[in-house]
């Protein structure tokens, strides 16, 4: 039992210990303290002072760590998120709930250990509490990758108002959250497309060319309904002008074919360009939702790697998040003729594909080309290819020397074939989308959108 006691102790007085840091302010002190003592060789009295100073400082850092330790509990952290989960390419907003249970004021010096992939090696928060005060202290983080992220424990270095010594807090506040595609601009898009004020991200607003076929009801005619749609024989029964109203066509199959080849792993501005286009994917598979069409989902590479039959459950767009939670490429280079095969056997109705890849060279799309024409054969075929922005850096920037002027030689070249890509493209009626990463989910949208206002799909 004596030991048992004597190993209790020991490891309360190492606990103890090992949260105490001493200041800078006590140091300075300690270091004049000194001072004074080697005066003292030249000026006998500064002994005197010297030791009065030795002592007061020893007793103020006593006070000072009794100040500190007399509270078990003297500060509570507790780390919450909106969400339990984070949105890739998005600031993410997160939480520290912090409260001050000491009887005096403190500084407290916060670190959250945050996961790894963020690589920040001086993330620290400074908060001056009063006393009994509870703050909510916000920070953003925003996730480049896919995947887990780990957080681990929050610490605190808190101080009373004499300053000569910190004690630690560790809060044990282990979690994982998984990075998801960019749910956060599917619910903005969903909010504005609710609120119709979709054009102040971008999204035009297109007038609808003609009117749809497809028959909804019989109404009252009233002004300014077009009156090539007078239904004669219920005006006949009613005796009253009647007509018929017709809505959009509904019910159309959406599919995103999303390029999973090494080709698609190029950065811009940090996010992947397989990135940029799952998160597009998830926005526009939402508001085909929203549109009454019938969003789907294939990803390949070399070979087909998942597959989201086209629906209107419910659970549709959670499926289509769960596919393209862990996609990523594996460096092959991507089979055309897998996904032109894979979409002969599983689509047997006319689809809108929205082809996400990218060429860098008229050659590579001639390699390919002969798959995307047979794939047009049965289906409206949209090709969203990528504008490289970098590039255009390079060539707006004035040559000092030959190899500059090499390099923009060369970029000329490489921008001009992407040019010719697109017309190659579109010569042959396939539907094209070139465009910048960063506005990638509103031009595609508003490429769905034209095309269902033109009743094309």
């Amino acid at each position: 039992m004596e030991g048992l006691g004597r190993l209790l102790i020991i490891n309360i007085l190492k606990h103890i210990f090992s949260s105490i840091f001493f200041t800078k302010r006590l140091y300075l002190a300690l270091g004049i303290t000194v001072c004074v003592f080697v005066f003292a060789f030249s000026f006998d009295w500064l002994y005197l002072v010297g030791l009065i100073c030795l002592w007061l400082l020893i007793f103020a850092t006593i006070t000072d760590l009794l100040l500190l330790f007399v509270n078990k509990h003297g500060i509570h952290i507790q780390r919450t998120t909106p969400h339990q989960k984070l949105s890739n390419g998005d600031d993410n907003d997160l939480f520290l709930h912090v409260k001050n249970n000491y009887s005096f004021a403190t500084n407290a010096e916060i670190i959250d250990e945050l996961p790894e992939q963020f690589q920040f090696r001086n993330f620290k928060i400074n908060k001056h509490l009063l006393s009994g005060d509870a703050q909510k202290i916000k920070y953003t983080l925003r996730p480049l990758s896919r995947g887990e992220f780990h957080f681990g424990n929050i610490l605190a270095f808190v101080c009373s108002p004499l300053g000569l010594a910190k004690r630690r807090f560790v809060f044990e506040q282990t979690l994982v959250l998984p990075s998801y595609p960019s749910f956060l601009k599917l619910r903005q898009y969903e909010l504005l497309a609710i609120s119709d004020r979709l054009v102040d991200v971008g999204i035009k607003k297109l007038r609808k060319i003609g009117h749809s076929t497809e028959f909804d009801h019989i109404k009252e005619y009233v002004i300014g309904n077009d009156i090539r749609t007078i239904n004669w024989k219920a005006t006949a029964r009613k005796n009253q002008v009647m007509v018929n109203h017709y809505r959009d066509e509904r019910s159309q199959q959406v599919y995103c074919l999303v390029d999973m080849g090494r080709i698609m792993k190029m950065p811009f501005e940090e996010l992947s360009l397989l990135d940029y286009s799952i998160n597009a994917s998830l926005v526009l598979s939402h508001i085909s939702y929203i549109k009454h069409d019938k969003p789907g989902l294939i990803t390949f590479s070399n070979t087909i790697h998942q597959t989201v039959t086209a629906d209107r459950k419910g659970t549709q767009l959670f499926r289509i998040q769960e596919a393209l939670y862990n996609a990523n490429t594996n460096f092959e280079e991507s089979n055309y003729e897998v996904l032109l095969n894979h979409v002969r056997t599983k689509l047997n109705q006319r689809s809108l594909l929205l082809l996400f890849t990218n060429f860098e060279t008229l050659s590579g799309l001639r390699r390919q080309l002969k798959y995307i024409k047979h794939l047009a054969k049965h289906h409206l075929v949209v090709v969203v290819l990528f504008e490289n922005t970098e590039l255009h850096e390079l060539l707006n920037k004035q040559a000092t020397n030959t190899s500059e002027i090499y390099n923009q030689t060369i970029a000329k070249k490489f921008d001009y074939e992407k040019i010719q890509i697109t017309y190659e493209l579109q010569k042959l009626g396939i539907q094209c989308v070139y465009t910048k990463p960063q506005q990638l989910t509103v031009n595609t949208i508003n490429k769905y959108l034209e095309l269902k206002a033109r009743g094309m799909i």
